[in-house]
């Protein structure tokens, strides 16, 4: 990702002395454009959060899965209503929407699947169809996961890289074979072993990408790299397949902004035409169940052309922008200082790091998390404050982390008054 120039951070900071921005205050000018574009851009149709009483939040944590991940743009949404209205043959679909992400992202094949977790289940059970190729592929698609006693079902992983999603894998029957040193991960390969797995997120793990790709490939064994959070940079959707990733998966709902339930899974032609053979519609797969409608089919297809159209230099001005503007609204608390940090792997943007001295102001971060929470409208902020260092953002009890990539157009100015206000209340109580 580009990083800010000093003319950029100039002229962002111009805008804010002429938008006449004031610790804890919402010009009108903003609050005006907020109505405007949220009048503009209003859906027809009832307003069902409303009606089931469910509470709409500002999202300053970032791309979390419990809290709805992204919100789609425009372009992307209007993609989704318009195909709501049409049905199609979906298999059709599916395949022109595979092979269009492939040319767009500059590999061999494409598949939109529901969501990262389960393109690692199907690039699984593709691996294990490669593996077991002296077994006819219909009878290991309706052996897995619960008959595969028998087939070749092993996938090399670094210890390190064991994780919340493993059960993506075991749910094709697999066994895990963990390894921490590359002596190691040369000597775990045998006539079972089916995939070398790779956590591109992890922070620990002492054998790196070429080598795992090497090693495998010696072996004739694929490679699978999990690089769900990985977007941006927009280039980390090519970088990884021309690197050698047999597979790489995606997260549609995170920095490609495309829905919730839908993401990628790209690699080689034999591969994904092997995870197509174990995916939904086709029934008795272990992906039956992983429908991708033709809704967010189209709306992942509608998510990459919007992505790719993006400036990394613009986003990255924009979100730091957003982080400058709430930092200044705090900067006269006591001890309060301020630093933005760019995660090197997984939600690679800038985060707002605010650490102070609780005893100072009279609330920890924690609790200013939960002032934030409880008002109107409500805030989340990232999981990482108050905690010891969390996915790589060095917090720690007196710091409290916002994340600002998900704010809407003036959420920004909410909750920089709402976090200066919370902040300084506390003071005086």
């Amino acid at each position: 990702m580009s990083s800010l120039t000093r003319r950029g951070f100039l002229a962002r900071s111009n805008w804010l002395a002429l938008a006449g921005l004031l610790p804890g205050s919402l010009s009108a000018a903003a609050a005006s454009r907020r109505s405007d574009t949220a009048h503009a851009s209003s859906p027809a149709g009832e307003d069902y959060y409303d009606k089931l009483g469910v509470t709409k939040i500002i999202n300053a944590a970032g791309t979390y899965t419990y809290l709805t991940a992204s919100v789609m743009p425009d372009s992307v949404r209007q993609a989704v209503e318009r195909a709501a209205l049409h049905p199609v043959r979906l298999k059709d679909l599916q395949r022109a929407a595979g092979e269009y992400v492939a040319n767009k992202l500059h590999c061999e094949s494409a598949l939109i699947s529901a969501g990262a977790s389960s393109a690692l289940t199907l690039g699984t059970a593709a691996s294990i169809m490669l593996a077991n190729k002296d077994v006819p592929s219909e009878q290991i698609i309706l052996r897995i996961p619960s008959g595969i006693v028998g087939l070749k079902n092993e996938v090399i992983v670094q210890k390190a890289h064991r994780y919340d999603y493993d059960h993506a894998l075991l749910n094709c029957g697999i066994k895990f074979v963990e390894v921490e040193t590359l002596a190691q991960y040369e000597s775990a390969f045998t006539s079972n072993t089916v995939l070398a797995h790779f956590f591109n997120s992890a922070e620990g793990g002492s054998i790196g990408r070429e080598d795992w790709i090497r090693i495998a490939h010696k072996h004739g064994v694929p490679c699978m790299n999990d690089a769900a959070a990985d977007v941006p940079p927009i280039s980390n959707l090519w970088n990884y397949t021309r690197m050698g990733f047999d597979l790489v998966v995606f997260s549609g709902g995170k920095g490609i902004r495309g829905p919730q339930n839908a993401g990628l899974l790209l690699g080689k032609k034999e591969l994904i035409a092997a995870a197509v053979q174990n995916d939904s519609p086709i029934s008795e797969t272990v992906g039956r169940g992983m429908k991708v409608a033709k809704e967010q089919v189209v709306g992942m297809v509608a998510a990459i052309d919007w992505l790719l159209a993006q400036s990394e230099e613009g986003m990255q001005i924009e979100v730091r922008r957003r982080a400058d503007l709430i930092a200044k609204s705090v900067a006269d608390i006591p001890t309060m200082q301020s630093r933005i940090f760019v995660p090197k792997v997984a939600n690679r943007v800038p985060h707002l790091l605010l650490r102070y001295d609780p005893q100072r102001v009279g609330m920890t971060p924690v609790q200013v998390a939960e002032v934030l929470r409880r008002g109107t409208p409500s805030i989340e902020v990232n999981p990482a404050t108050g905690t010891r260092e969390r996915a790589g953002i060095p917090s720690d009890e007196n710091t409290l982390v916002i994340g600002v990539w998900m704010l809407q157009d003036g959420e920004d100015e909410i909750v920089a008054r709402r976090l200066r206000e919370a902040l300084q209340n506390a003071r005086k109580s």
